[in-house]
């Protein structure tokens, strides 16, 4: 789906956002100057379709929420920003090609995406041909930000190491060292399983486990092999709808009095849809909204819900700091190029009101991740508001959970000037 604008009407162009699939509408138009000045244009590339949806729309939601908000604000160098969606539709191919169309046709000045690991590390090799800034919002695989880390592409949410090492601790101190995992068979669950494997067999553990495919709905022979293996703890590294149904599945066995649940994320769209016995577990945040000791995160989740009738999730930061690092990016270059803006977002340090959580979060200079901490805690079913699903129990830094840019195998090569 794309956000064009509009023929012109007299000496201005209104141009309305609707979110992807029509599920939110945001009131505010976008204004293009009387001045005839061209809007800044931002590509997302995200599977709007497919088992993934939820939560790329959320991430397109965060964005557009963000965009009106900088609209209202004079825009970015004082121009308008537009903001033009396409569907991935899950699909490597059609995630580069439409990466190829947003910037060879519609001239974008920066690309964000992919939900999808896979298909964020092959957009990845298309913008840094094109020498376009690249925020990669919520796809987690490590090579992006490590081995195969690029000059023109930062990250937002975490690495799979950086999960795995939050949980893995909690998870052995509490439920024990004997795991089964249930992972996904593309480049995030076998990172994510990587980085798990590593931290468990540190503490001397064990453990078996499937890989299954990214859009596998049915559990049940694993589910069988899992409760014969009689884990302490199993971790459900699926995503998306495939999470949600190895989760109903799971309490249809009967398997949540045999063993603990967790692993890295249970994202707050999928806790929602899953029943009440399976609202439970361990598991990483990458931001939670819940922080009434942050000021800046009431006064935003209180923004959000007024113009958005819902909480924000994870997701929804991803996309509002995506568009709010283009901003802070072009501010302290004064230019959308992209070499520059690069070169500006190193080590820049997100203010509060972006932040939305307590320390220093920085991109970190030498490997571009987003240094953000990591909401360790336990689901659990709704207490009092709907929203009200998740237990923060500790806060791991983002430093402590990466390891050193050297451990992270990037060796970043400097943008062309």
């Amino acid at each position: 789906m794309e956000y064009r604008k509009q023929p012109a009407v007299g000496r201005r162009t209104l141009i309305k956002a609707t979110t992807a699939l029509g599920a939110i509408q945001l009131a505010s138009p976008f204004v293009i100057s009387a001045r005839g000045e061209a809007p800044i244009k931002i590509g997302m590339v995200d599977p709007l379709t497919g088992i993934l949806s939820a939560l790329a729309q959320s991430e397109v939601e965060g964005a557009k929420y963000a965009v009106a908000e900088v609209n209202k604000k004079n825009g970015i160098l004082g121009r308008q920003v537009e903001l033009l969606v396409e569907d991935s539709a899950n699909d490597v191919g059609t995630g580069v090609q439409k990466t190829r169309k947003l910037i060879d046709r519609d001239q974008v000045d920066v690309i964000f995406g992919d939900v999808n690991s896979g298909i964020a590390y092959a957009m990845a090799a298309v913008t840094t041909e094109k020498k376009v800034l690249h925020i990669v919002p919520g796809g987690h695989t490590d090579p992006i930000t490590g081995a195969d880390c690029k000059w023109n592409v930062f990250r937002i949410c975490n690495t799979t190491s950086m999960d795995a090492a939050a949980i893995t601790g909690e998870l052995v101190k509490r439920f024990g060292k004997k795991w089964f995992f249930i992972t996904p068979d593309y480049a995030y669950g076998h990172t994510l399983q990587d980085g798990f494997i590593k931290n468990l067999k540190a503490l001397g553990g064990e453990f078996e486990g499937d890989m299954l495919p990214i859009n596998t709905s049915e559990f049940s022979a694993t589910l069988i092999k899992a409760k014969g293996y009689k884990p302490n703890v199993l971790l459900n590294n699926m995503g998306g709808l495939a999470q949600i149904d190895c989760m109903k599945q799971f309490v249809q066995f009967g398997m949540v009095k045999d063993m603990a649940l967790g692993g890295a994320l249970f994202e707050l769209e999928s806790i929602k849809s899953v029943p009440k016995d399976a609202q439970t577990g361990w598991w990483d945040m990458e931001w939670w909204w819940d922080q009434p000791n942050v000021p800046e995160v009431v006064k935003f989740v209180a923004d959000f819900r007024k113009e958005m009738g819902k909480t924000p999730s994870a997701r929804h930061w991803f996309g509002y700091v995506a568009v709010q690092s283009v901003r802070l990016a072009a501010e302290k270059a004064k230019t959308m190029a992209g070499p520059q803006m690069s070169r500006a977002l190193e080590d820049l340090v997100l203010p509060p009101d972006v932040a939305l959580q307590p320390g220093e979060i920085r991109y970190r200079k030498g490997d571009h991740e987003l240094m953000a901490n990591i909401f360790v805690g336990q689901a659990h079913p709704p207490e009092g508001n709907p929203d009200n699903v998740f237990k923060v129990e500790s806060l791991v830094a983002g430093d402590k959970a990466a390891g050193t840019v050297e451990s992270s195998g990037c060796k970043m090569v400097e943008a062309p000037v």
